[in-house]
């Protein structure tokens, strides 16, 4: 029995929840083996391989899975899926003869692996959907409310809260249907054998068919048995529920695993785009977001007046190892030799359960900041009103040209006197902006328009375009994905 006195990792109880650690428990995956050592003596019944009562055993004991004893052999043989057909062939005194009778490891594990895969998918899309809803809320909420918008990490123009909330929308949208496209595209090997020929369940079935038939054909000497593991083939993955792929070596094409891991870091990657982003709002100079805070969290060991964006960082650090799990999955499809070679074995252990077990819990955390995202409008009004009126000096010119002013000289005019405002709101960021005071006041601007309309057209508020009705229109694409979830 583990326990704190040797090593652990930390998806094992700090990361992830107890459903995706329980799909990638060693109990659970035995189970999916036995499931299809199952389904591969039934569908042998049905043709006539092995008896009724011999499938029927080992339905029976299936789910008895006895890990410790597993382990006990392997410790002796030095083989995981051995050990395991031998602690279940233990418990069935009927069938045990005939468990994976034809097969190949990997006929078992990676059919096996797929179901995992598929259930971990299915899980991920269930947490992503609510989320959905929850930035949809968000989003319409906050659809016309004025902020300063940033490039280069500079004042730019403004935008909408809703309207920003609405990017990470999208990205999130875009990650649903990939995740959706990935889980949809999930192929098994089938039961192919060694190399991915059939060729021992050739064998098998021909001898079983030559014997029943009478004709003296000799074992393997004929299509009948290859279209008998067809239809052996085909009756496995029917009860599992699977698809398998048309041709395969003695493993499904390994590009299958880095499509999967694509797409987990695909929704790393937005999740991580909106964790960085509430760490730059949250930060002082911008005062605008902040995620929630419990009312007694400690931010600091020693500064006990921190709040810092402790699950954003989170989030931020396991999006990043999350994005190089991809690579190694690159490695093992590009490096798998010929008909299959032994070296993505290992990496494999850790990197499919890492990877889902990473998207869940960015899932989890950023479910838990949009939930209780804390929008500050003082700070959202402050930003507006120090920088706003910047990029309002741009609907200004239009104006002016508009009504007959020269474009160059009324270009050089806001320049002189925003960069006059600049140095103001330089020194202070809580001083007022003076740039519309400045430019209504100007001689020049007044020749053309009246002090009032200029004062107007300095209103940042409004200099939105359409951004709130964008913003509604992505909500709503939101809220429709997420309930139309599982149709």
């Amino acid at each position: 029995m583990y326990d704190y006195e040797t090593y652990l990792s930390p998806l094992t109880w700090r990361y992830g929840s107890e459903r995706m650690r329980h799909v990638w428990s060693e109990a659970h995956k035995r189970r999916a083996w036995r499931r299809l050592w199952v389904a591969l003596a039934e569908a042998q019944a049905d043709m006539g391989l092995v008896a009724p009562e011999q499938a029927a055993d080992l339905r029976a004991h299936a789910g008895e899975v006895d890990v410790a004893r597993s382990l006990e052999i392997e410790a002796e043989i030095k083989h995981d899926l051995m050990s395991e057909i031998r602690a279940f062939a233990e418990q069935c005194p009927v069938g045990g003869g005939i468990i994976h009778a034809g097969a190949t490891s990997m006929d078992i594990k990676d059919n096996a692996e797929v179901l995992l895969l598929r259930e971990s998918l299915d899980l991920l899309l269930e947490r992503l959907r609510p989320l959905l809803g929850v930035l949809a809320d968000l989003i319409e909420a906050r659809a016309a409310q004025p902020c300063m918008g940033y490039t280069h990490l500079q004042p730019a123009e403004p935008t909408t809260v809703g309207y920003r909330l609405a990017q990470y929308g999208l990205d999130l949208l875009l990650d649903l249907e990939e995740l959706q496209r990935v889980c949809r595209g999930l192929r098994a090997k089938g039961f192919r054998g060694a190399v991915g020929t059939a060729a021992s369940y050739a064998q098998l079935l021909s001898e079983g068919q030559a014997s029943k038939a009478g004709n003296g054909q000799p074992a393997g000497d004929s299509q009948s048995g290859a279209r008998a593991a067809r239809a052996l083939d085909a009756a496995i993955m029917e009860r599992l529920g699977l698809e398998s792929f048309p041709v395969v070596t003695q493993t499904y094409p390994r590009k299958q695993d880095w499509l999967v891991l694509n797409a987990l870091a695909g929704l790393g990657g937005s999740l991580y785009k909106l964790a960085f982003d509430l760490r730059l709002l949250q930060s002082a100079p911008f005062g605008e977001w902040s995620e929630p805070f419990g009312r007694r969290q400690v931010g600091s060991s020693t500064m006990a007046f921190k709040r810092n964006p402790e699950n954003a960082e989170t989030m931020d650090s396991l999006a990043r190892l999350l994005a190089t799990l991809p690579r190694v999955a690159w490695d093992n499809a590009a490096h798998s030799l010929l008909e299959r070679t032994l070296d993505d074995s290992g990496n494999r252990r850790l990197i499919l359960p890492q990877g889902f077990l990473l998207a869940d819990e960015l899932l989890r955390r950023a479910h838990g900041i949009l939930e209780g995202l804390v929008i500050h409008d003082a700070g959202v009004a402050r930003q507006l009103q120090a920088y706003g009126p910047f990029a309002a000096s741009e609907r200004l010119l239009m104006e002016l040209v508009k009504a007959g002013a020269d474009r160059q000289e009324m270009h050089e005019v806001i320049r002189q006197h925003s960069l006059a405002a600049w140095q103001v709101v330089a020194r202070d960021p809580a001083a007022d902006n003076p740039l519309a005071d400045l430019l209504a006041g100007d001689a020049r601007v007044l020749a053309h328009l009246p002090a009032g309309r200029v004062r107007d057209l300095m209103d940042a508020a409004g200099y939105v375009g359409d951004a709130p009705p964008r913003a509604r229109a992505l909500a709503a694409r939101l809220r429709e994905a997420s309930e139309a979830y599982g149709d």
